[in-house]
């Protein structure tokens, strides 16, 4: 195994990972496979999307492959003729591999255990109703040639480490391009809440809403061109987008370092006008 991944069990019995390079787990303790589910596949409204003929689904930040798998198996639930296009972005080319062990244990269909196992060995899969790629490398190059192919998901899973260990996949100019590879119909799920990542979103020209807490108190977002079955934000979460928190992470030319991304957001911060967050957190008994 990997030195830089450590295995953890979770609440549902699925197996999540430690990623030491970036201090994080891939999931929350509450549940693996429930967060695919929960936050992704009901989020994105997989089992309407399904009933297309023809669908496609965009993994940013693939990892266990949790998300795709959890996909897969909801589309041909719904409708087992449905033809599926994915496209899932990794940096890392060893973690999917190191996940299909815990894929073989925890998604019993075997067709789906198949197509993850050819994803992460040979990053192509194509049957008679799946077109699969799994592209490797960094995801701000990456998404960049999706974008300018002309891919239109009907979903997009974005599900990167967290924005203070992960900036650089959670800025204007890389959301910008990801919401670019979204149909006028189709919806965005991440587990964040961040204010710095909601206004990122609405820059791309999205409307977001937030989601139900799955594994830990704050709940996730869904971001749509539409504003059509969007669940409302709190006022508290509306204001927290009128703070210092709300100023979006900047890569300009989508190649900075974690370190200067970070920089340049405190410096931007440290000279707003905008309402500390620190006020906002009082006001709210934080």
């Amino acid at each position: 195994m990997d030195s830089k991944l450590t295995a953890q069990l979770t609440a549902d019995g699925s197996l999540t990972f430690f990623s030491s390079e970036f201090g994080e787990t891939f999931h929350s303790c509450q549940g693996a496979k429930t967060e695919a589910h929960l936050k992704f596949v009901e989020t994105t409204q997989i089992e309407r999307v399904a009933r297309k003929p023809k669908i496609k689904l965009l993994d940013v930040c693939y990892g266990l492959g949790y998300n795709t798998a959890a996909a897969l198996e909801k589309v041909w639930a719904v409708n087992p003729n449905c033809q599926v296009e994915l496209i899932g972005l990794e940096l890392d080319i060893n973690t999917p591999i190191i996940a299909i062990e815990s894929i073989s244990n925890l998604w019993h269909n075997l067709q789906i255990v198949e197509i993850l196992t050819q994803l992460a060995t040979s990053h192509e899969v194509k049957t008679d109703k799946l077109t699969a790629r799994l592209i490797i490398g960094d995801g701000r190059k990456t998404i960049a040639t999706i974008k300018n192919s002309g891919f239109q998901a009907d979903a997009i899973f974005l599900d990167p480490f967290s924005p203070p260990k992960c900036p650089q996949l959670w800025t204007v100019e890389f959301l910008a391009l990801v919401a670019q590879c979204l149909k006028p119909d189709g919806r965005l799920a991440t587990y964040s809440c961040a204010a710095a990542v909601r206004s990122a979103l609405l820059a791309a020209g999205l409307k977001i809403g937030a989601t139900t807490p799955v594994g830990r108190r704050s709940p996730g977002t869904v971001a749509s061109f539409t504003a059509t079955d969007l669940p409302p934000l709190s006022l508290q979460e509306e204001e927290h987008l009128q703070t210092r928190a709300a100023i979006p992470y900047s890569d300009p030319h989508l190649c900075d370092s974690a370190a200067e991304i970070i920089q340049r957001r405190q410096i931007e911060q440290q000279s707003s006008s905008l309402e500390p967050t620190s006020r906002w957190k009082k006001r709210w008994l934080f």
